[in-house]
């Protein structure tokens, strides 16, 4: 197994970025675009996520359900990673920006919220206090 990381440029919550995933689908399906198709797909698509960093933090992830050709707008080929409608919390964690995507070994992957804390309610925080929390190393 091996997951993706990608940036949601200009998406400050989990909130926005399921109206935002409702507005790009196909076949019913979520996706994200990205111009390069991953080398190591077989194994992205054996239990993969994708990650999400949102203003510097990974916030949340996807399980990934397929990836694509397609055809982008400028007419060059692209990919659609294809994720589940299921956004799952992490462990918020500090990420710098970086340009498409890459891979993220499993051992590197944040922990679920509700896998590392239980219930007590760390998943249900505004996002900006987890990751504040996250900042001083709290959570």
């Amino acid at each position: 197994m091996l997951n993706i990381i990608k940036l949601a440029v200009g998406c400050p919550s989990l909130e926005v970025l399921r109206e935002r995933l409702n507005n790009y689908r196909v076949n019913g399906h979520a996706t994200v675009q990205t111009r390069t198709m991953p080398k190591r797909a077989e194994e992205v698509l054996d239990g993969g996520s994708l990650y999400r960093v949102m203003d510097g933090m990974i916030l949340c992830r996807q399980p990934i359900i397929g990836l694509e050709s397609c055809q982008r707008m400028d007419g060059s080929t692209g990919t659609l990673i294809v994720v589940s409608d299921e956004i799952i919390p992490v462990q918020p964690r500090p990420m710098r920006p970086f340009q498409g995507w890459r891979y993220l070994e499993p051992k590197d992957a944040p922990p679920d919220l509700g896998n590392s804390f239980g219930d007590d309610g760390i998943a249900e925080l505004p996002p900006q206090l987890r990751r504040e929390l996250a900042e001083l190393a709290l959570i």
